[in-house]
C-alpha cells in the first residue's frame, strides 16, 4: 500500500425521509480538495476519479453512484472557476459564513448559469437570506438546540420560496423524527451513532452464537471441525456461508456440502469476514449505511494494522465493526461488551481507546467524521487516506456479494 498523497477526505451520508443514502457529503481538510481541483484544469479526470471512489456504493446489492456534495469557497467558484466536474454527479455548497451576500449571490448565480446544483448552507435561518434561498436548490439549515415550533416555523417559510430543505446537525432519532414531521426532505447528521435504547434489552441467542463464533476465529487453536459446531447452531448463518461459498465469486469446480468443507475451501480468514458480514447484515430494520459505516470502519482499522506490522490485524477488524454493534442491537455499548466474549485486547481498545487497537481505532473514527483537529500531528495522512478509500471499495464490493447471495 503506497503512502503517497496527503488529501484528508472522508464523506458524510446525505438521507431522504427513509433513511436512505441519496448523496454523500465529502469531508476535507482545509483548502486541500479545492487546490487539487484547481490543479485538475478542464480533464476533470482527477477529482472525477475521486468522487467516484466516495460515491460509488452497493444499495441492497445494486452498484450505484450517489450525487456528492461538495463545499468550494466563493473565491474559487468565482475566481478560479470550476473545471467539467460530473454536473448529475455533483453538487455544490457555498456557505452564507463565506463571503457578503453580494458575492454568495454571485456565486449562486454562476452556478447556475454553468449548470450545477447548489445547496447554501446557512446555520441558522433568517428572512433576511430569503434571496439567497431563492438562488439555490438545498436550503441546509441546522437544528441544533431548535423546538419543534422554531423548527415548524422555518418550513412553513421557506416551503414558499421553493427550495428543498435539509436538516443538519441531527444528534438524535427524536430529532430526525421531528424533522420528518415538520416537511424536511434531506437529512444529516450524527443520529447514527446512538442506539435508540430498549429497556431491558438482551442479545438474542442466535447473535450471541455469531459472537462467541467472531471469537473463536480469533484463535490460533481454531480448527474446521469446531468451527462447523459452532456455526450449524445457527440456520441462517449455516444456509448463508454455504450460499456464499457456492456462488460464481469461487468458481468452485463442485458444490460444497458441509460448512467444514466450506471452512477449510475459503480459509479462516474469509470464514471471518463472511460471518462478521452476515452478523451485520442480520438487521433489516436498521438503514444499510450503519452497516457500510461499520464495515468500512473495521476493514481500514485492519488495513492500517497490516501496514503498520502490528500483531493480529484480524482484531482490529473485530474492534471496528464491534465497536458499533450496539447501535444495531439497540443496547449501550457497555451493556452489550458485558455480554459478548471478546479478547482483553479488544474490549479495552473499545471501551477506553487504550493500547494498540484503541490508539489505531480512535484515529480510524476522527477520520470517518472529518475530525481532522483531533488526529495527532505524526499520524501517517497518506496511510489513512488510502486505507479509507480502500476499506469503501472493498466494503461495496463485499455488501454486493452479500446480498447477491441472500
Amino acid at each position: 500500500m503506497s503512502t503517497q498523497g496527503q488529501l484528508l477526505l472522508a464523506r458524510q451520508p446525505i438521507f431522504d425521509r427513509n433513511q436512505r443514502v441519496i448523496a454523500y457529503e465529502l469531508l476535507y481538510r482545509s483548502d486541500e480538495l479545492e487546490t487539487l481541483i484547481r490543479k485538475d484544469g478542464d480533464t476533470g479526470h482527477s477529482s472525477a476519479m475521486i468522487i467516484e471512489a466516495y460515491t460509488s456504493i452497493s444499495d441492497e446489492g445494486e452498484v450505484k453512484r450517489v450525487p456528492a456534495l461538495l463545499s468550494l469557497s466563493s473565491r474559487v467558484i468565482l475566481e478560479e472557476q470550476i473545471p467539467s466536474l460530473p454536473k448529475k454527479q455533483v453538487l455544490i455548497e457555498v456557505s452564507i459564513a463565506d463571503a457578503p451576500r453580494e458575492t454568495v449571490a454571485r456565486a449562486l448565480k454562476s452556478l447556475s448559469h454553468s449548470g450545477y446544483r447548489s445547496a447554501l448552507n446557512l446555520d441558522t435561518y433568517k428572512t433576511e437570506y430569503d434571496p439567497l434561498i431563492r438562488l439555490t436548490d438545498i436550503a441546509k439549515i441546522s437544528v441544533r438546540g431548535l423546538d419543534k415550533n422554531q423548527i415548524r416555523q422555518i418550513t412553513n417559510h421557506i416551503k414558499t420560496l421553493k427550495t428543498t430543505l435539509m436538516a443538519a446537525e441531527i444528534d438524535d432519532y427524536n430529532q430526525l423524527e421531528l424533522c420528518i414531521e415538520c416537511d424536511f426532505k434531506l437529512f444529516q447528521g450524527n443520529f447514527l451513532s446512538k442506539p435508540r435504547l430498549v429497556k431491558g434489552q438482551k442479545i438474542k441467542a442466535n447473535h450471541v452464537a455469531l459472537m462467541q463464533l467472531i471469537q473463536e476465529l480469533q484463535k490460533p487453536t481454531a480448527s474446521p471441525e469446531k468451527l462447523e459446531m459452532m456455526i450449524i447452531r445457527d440456520p441462517a448463518l449455516t444456509y448463508k456461508l454455504l450460499r456464499v461459498v457456492n456462488s460464481a465469486a469461487y468458481s468452485l469446480v463442485r458444490k460444497v456440502e458441509s460448512v467444514a468443507q466450506a471452512v477449510v475451501l475459503l480459509g479462516l480468514e474469509q470464514i471471518k469476514k463472511w460471518s462478521t458480514l452476515i452478523a451485520l447484515d442480520s438487521h433489516k430494520e436498521k438503514p444499510e449505511e450503519l452497516t457500510r459505516i461499520l464495515l468500512v470502519r473495521g476493514r481500514m482499522c485492519e488495513l492500517i494494522a497490516m501496514e503498520m506490522k502490528l500483531p493480529n490485524p484480524s482484531s482490529y477488524l473485530i474492534a471496528g465493526l464491534m465497536s458499533g454493534i450496539h447501535l444495531l442491537l439497540d443496547m449501550e455499548q457497555e451493556t452489550l461488551l458485558q455480554q459478548v466474549p471478546l479478547g482483553d485486547e479488544i474490549m479495552l481498545g473499545i471501551q477506553s481507546h487504550e493500547g494498540d487497537i484503541g490508539k489505531v481505532l480512535k484515529q480510524v473514527m476522527a477520520y470517518e467524521s472529518g475530525d481532522w483537529d483531533n488526529l495527532p500531528p505524526d499520524f501517517d495522512a497518506g496511510l489513512y487516506e488510502i486505507a479509507y478509500r480502500e476499506s469503501l471499495k472493498w466494503t461495496k464490493e463485499s455488501m454486493q456479494v452479500m446480498y447477491e447471495n441472500t
